[in-house]
């Protein structure tokens, strides 16, 4: 399983700012290893993000997105204490949940 992702989720004015650094290698498909061999597509294709277990943020990734992604939103109507989720599921079927409060 992939390492913990790392979530900070801080109030601004009447919304929560929440940034995320995912831990995760996503290859493109089109680079080859030292023996010339292509590497096989390994990518994160889908994020979701939930508010108290409401979802709030959905996206499709390609193959285009960076080697640890960041990702950065805003979610209104949040409050101090309310727990943010972030999840994600890659092309090979690893998933990943983690959550923090916000503060």
């Amino acid at each position: 399983m992939a390492d913990p992702m790392k979530i900070r989720a801080q109030m601004s004015g009447d919304k929560a700012n929440v940034r995320v650094l995912m831990s995760h290698e996503m290859e493109t498909g089109q680079r080859k290893d030292s023996s010339g061999k292509v590497i096989p597509a390994w990518f994160i294709q889908e994020v979701s993000a939930a508010l108290n277990g409401k979802v709030v943020m959905t996206a499709q990734w390609g193959p285009s997105v960076s080697k640890n992604p960041f990702l950065q939103f805003a979610i209104k109507g949040a409050k101090a204490g309310d727990k943010v989720a972030v999840s994600w599921k890659d092309t090979k079927g690893d998933t990943r949940t983690d959550e923090a409060t916000v503060s």
